[in-house]
């Protein structure tokens, strides 16, 4: 009864209304979007543009944007373009002076960098565009094509899909402005969440059909599921909590300080990055063995082809290590964080303030990334254990993955944005007990 009572609650509060009607009404635009297939294309010829996009990697890009992509739709390159960019200019702020002093500019230049970014999006939106029409006429019939010239076809194709993906990245403005926040994050939970219905389905066919057990061992994949969610939750919610001590401060009759705080050092502080960047690592040799056309790697790389086989998931596995420890170091800065406590008068108890404070933060952060990264290896590889012990390849897509880790931090995201309206009108939260923690820093919702 408390969901019901929950449910009434957030109909009650005007705004709240408002803001989740107004997210459900943008998404229906963009899942509208989806369907509408490109100018001068057969939709019945894009069946081998379904086959191809079935599984793979390919099948990860369609799964991203909701279908768009086998569809051949104005909104084919989705949103990954600008996620791209944005991970392009994030780094480029470690490396490079003036977009350090960017970031040191306040509103002003965070403005500079979002319209860098944006610029940086087309650029990308632009290449994406001419290698996803040249990928469509190797796998379309000619006959599905009204036309294949440049002129008539594929310069007009490359500016409706980026206009397309630009007015995906203005929904997602507007949710997170006019919506629930977190706009971009939660167009990307949507395509994803929009294959569930087919992947499931198809599942149960195999089960029933195909791969038999029938609905005994469909019953056992959904609990193995449901543990692989939990899991992932704790991985997303996990913190060490580090204590801080400020000292007291007496400003004319008013007391401040004194009390004991905490710092919330995450878990998995690097949030899906790292698997993001070990699969375009894991691509990058197999799309030059396969434009060399090397007889002598033709071994090297049906290996690394095979998301199922050994070599490529432990060589998967052990980049997400590394890269969540190197994307950890360049987002946690302990050297900041011991001069802010310093400033405001902080110190962590039995710790000496400056340097002292620095090193004892980062052993820490050393010694919690190790089982966060590992177990996020683990949570990466599932599917290919999941697909190796019969499951459909698009329901095993679910076990694990990033598809899973969006799903996981947007979700809780979203839900500590409700609770924190419901909150504040001095209504219960969505849980009888506890709070829902805030999002993740390095998942989708920072972007």
């Amino acid at each position: 009864m408390k969901l019901f009572d929950t449910l009434k609650n957030i109909w009650k509060i005007e705004e709240l209304k408002t803001r989740i009607l107004t997210t459900l009404g943008l998404i229906l635009v963009y899942r509208l979007g989806t369907e509408i297939v490109l100018p001068g294309i057969d939709p019945h010829g894009l069946q081998a543009l379904k086959d191809q996009t079935s599984s793979g990697v390919l099948g990860l890009l369609d799964m991203f944007s909701g279908g768009a992509f086998s569809n051949a739709s104005v909104f084919a390159l989705g949103i990954m373009p600008y996620i791209s960019a944005s991970i392009v200019v994030q780094l480029l702020g470690i490396a490079v002076p003036y977009f350090q002093r960017l970031q040191k500019e306040g509103e002003s230049g965070r403005r500079k960098i979002n319209q860098i970014t944006r610029y940086l999006t087309l650029v990308i939106l632009v290449l994406q565009g001419s290698a996803y029409l040249t990928n469509l006429k190797a796998q379309v019939p000619v006959e599905a094509f009204v036309s294949t010239g440049f002129w008539q076809f594929q310069l007009p194709s490359i500016v409706i899909m980026a206009a397309g993906s630009m007015f995906v990245l203005w929904l997602g403005e507007r949710i997170t402005d006019k919506g629930i926040g977190n706009g971009v994050s939660i167009i990307i939970m949507i395509g994803i969440i929009a294959r569930l219905p087919f992947a499931f389905v198809a599942e149960v066919t195999s089960r029933v059909t195909q791969q038999g057990g029938g609905l005994v061992a469909f019953l056992i994949e959904l609990i193995i599921l449901f543990l692989v969610f939990c899991g992932s939750i704790l991985l997303v919610q996990g913190t060490r909590k580090v204590p801080v001590q400020y000292a007291k401060r007496i400003v004319g009759n008013k007391q401040y300080g004194g009390v004991r705080q905490y710092i919330p050092l995450k878990i998995n502080a690097a949030g899906v990055m790292p698997i993001i960047f070990a699969q375009a690592i894991m691509l990058l040799p197999v799309s030059l063995i396969n434009f060399s056309n090397a007889e002598g790697l033709s071994g090297f790389a049906a290996a690394f082809s095979d998301f199922t086989g050994f070599w490529y998931n432990f060589t998967f596995f052990v980049l997400i290590v590394a890269f969540t420890y190197f994307y950890t170091a360049i987002t946690v800065n302990p050297m900041q964080m011991s001069e802010d406590m310093k400033k405001n008068g902080g110190f962590i108890p039995g710790v000496k303030p400056g340097r002292k404070t620095m090193e004892f933060l980062d052993t820490i952060m050393s010694r919690i990334t190790l089982p966060g990264s590992i177990f996020l290896g683990i949570v990466a590889i599932l599917p290919a254990f999941a697909q190796i012990s019969g499951v459909n390849h698009q329901f095993a897509q679910f076990y694990g993955g990033t598809s899973l880790l969006i799903l996981v931090g947007v979700v809780l995201d979203t839900l500590q944005q409700i609770e924190s309206h419901l909150l504040m009108r001095h209504y219960d939260g969505l849980m009888k007990s506890g709070r829902i923690k805030g999002k993740n820093p390095g998942g989708p919702a920072a972007y």
